[in-house]
């Protein structure tokens, strides 16, 4: 399973990772303890054969040896290319992660726009992320070796409940060389549409609103099926591995500590040591960096740190099945009534007049955005349920005319305006000559003489 250690390191405090250091599962001693004993006893045993078995023409031939594989090692770009390829692994390895596929987005979406608190509805909702969960289950089959484990045949897929018999012949009913996760995905569209003819998805925007969640879905899906099949290319890969293999099989020679040439010696300084201490901890840090991107070059096995992909199906299945469906539409105070102030004016938005202008679905109409000043009763508006939408009624798809509705949103506006602007004057502060036309303007004239006439007599 994937190791978790950031609780650990929460705080930040004094040797906060040093406690990491002793950690085994998901550790890098774990990951390279064995090549790490290769190389050691590689390097013991050339040291023994050129202290003990060689004589001096020989050692004398080995240490020139030995300087010139020294001298190789600084011809090897390893940190280089090493370094490039780790980037490019761990970049592509936290991209897939991405694009494993959550059904959180696309259940929210199902739960607010299709509609029913019968069995038929309960069904519906549950039949649509089941056919989005299946999708999911068939593209991790292909690629993880623990899903395939769990799954290793079409039946077991079957007894677990993402997929019918019925289903399973339709399935195996479409021949094809690729993955076939799309097909649930199509199922997916077809039961929606369906859904929208029957009246459960009640406007087009919502359905479009499902479909665009069902194709960001289906993206991953389709993304996860990619970085499966297109790899990073083989020469690179091959290109880091030589050079890191190369890099240390000069150094099992060239860094052998030599004994009788008096010029090395001088060169090196008189410390003879059997182990050497800086040439293993650069085997650690190089070999360990290729380690690190063997791992996580593809993270859908069963290394510690790949993804727990089982685990994900078993956390996709729980929310849809346990907090998608009727028990939201029983609390009292979600289901309330919603009543309408007739002194509150309305506000019409842009996005509000554009539905209106466009006039596409009942669920967005002029008769739900009335104005309270119009009608001479209060009038409730009620958040609608499976009686207020007569699916079969002939006027459930009723359109109105594009025209006629903006023509009167225009008038609407107008009015409101006025109102608006009348009221923000004060009623003590408001001249007698604004309620005036403009064609009495030579009233406005003699109340200007008869104030004339009125200074002599002051």
């Amino acid at each position: 399973m994937t190791v978790s250690y950031t609780l650990k390191v929460a705080n930040a405090r004094f040797g906060g990772f040093s406690k990491l250091l002793f950690r085994w599962k998901g550790s890098i001693y774990k990951l390279l303890y064995k090549e790490f004993l290769v190389f050691i006893l590689l390097y013991a045993g050339l040291s023994a054969i050129y202290r003990h078995l060689l004589n001096d023409n020989q050692k004398r031939l080995f240490e020139k040896v030995a300087n010139y594989c020294n001298h190789s090692t600084d011809l090897i770009p390893l940190s280089f290319v090493l370094g490039f390829y780790v980037t490019l692994i761990v970049n592509r390895w936290w991209a897939q992660y991405t694009s494993i596929p959550l059904p959180d987005q696309l259940m929210c979406v199902i739960s607010s726009n299709v509609h029913g608190k019968d069995e038929k509805g309960r069904i519906l909702r549950r039949t649509l992320i089941r056919y989005a969960n299946l999708s999911s289950v068939l593209i991790l089959r292909s690629i993880s070796t623990r899903v395939l484990k769990r799954f290793p045949t079409m039946d077991h897929v079957v007894e677990a409940g993402f997929m019918t018999q019925s289903e399973r012949k339709k399935y195996e009913s479409h021949h094809s060389d690729f993955n076939k996760y799309w097909i649930p995905c199509v199922w997916f569209t077809n039961l929606a549409a369906q859904a929208r003819r029957d009246g459960r998805i009640r406007d087009d925007v919502a359905l479009r609103l499902l479909m665009d969640e069902l194709n960001l879905y289906r993206s991953k899906c389709s993304m996860l099926f990619h970085y499966d099949w297109i790899s990073i290319p083989l020469v690179y890969t091959q290109v880091v591995t030589i050079a890191v293999y190369s890099f240390f099989a000069f150094c099992v020679v060239g860094r052998q500590f030599l004994q009788t040439s008096e010029d090395l010696q001088s060169a090196k300084g008189s410390l003879d040591l059997y182990v050497p201490l800086p040439t293993l901890l650069q085997f650690f840090f190089y070999a360990g960096w290729l380690k690190v991107a063997e791992q996580i070059i593809n993270p859908f096995g069963e290394d510690d740190d790949d993804f727990e992909t089982n685990r994900l199906i078993d956390r996709n299945l729980q929310p849809p099945f346990t907090l998608l469906f009727p028990w939201m539409s029983d609390d009292p105070e979600q289901s309330q009534q919603v009543e309408a102030s007739p002194s509150m004016s309305r506000i019409q938005t842009p996005l509000l007049n554009r539905f209106l202008t466009a006039a596409a679905s009942p669920a967005v109409s002029l008769k739900n955005f009335g104005k309270s000043s119009r009608i001479q009763h209060a009038q409730l508006l009620r958040l609608r349920n499976e009686s207020t939408f007569p699916a079969t009624s002939p006027s459930f798809y009723r359109r109105e005319d594009p025209e006629m509705v903006g023509r009167i949103d225009e008038e609407e506006m107008e009015d409101e305006e006025t109102e608006l602007s009348e009221s923000l004057v004060p009623n003590s502060h408001k001249p007698e000559s604004a309620k005036m036309q403009i064609k009495e303007l030579p009233v406005i004239t003699v109340m200007e003489v008869d104030t004339i006439s009125d200074q002599p007599s002051g």
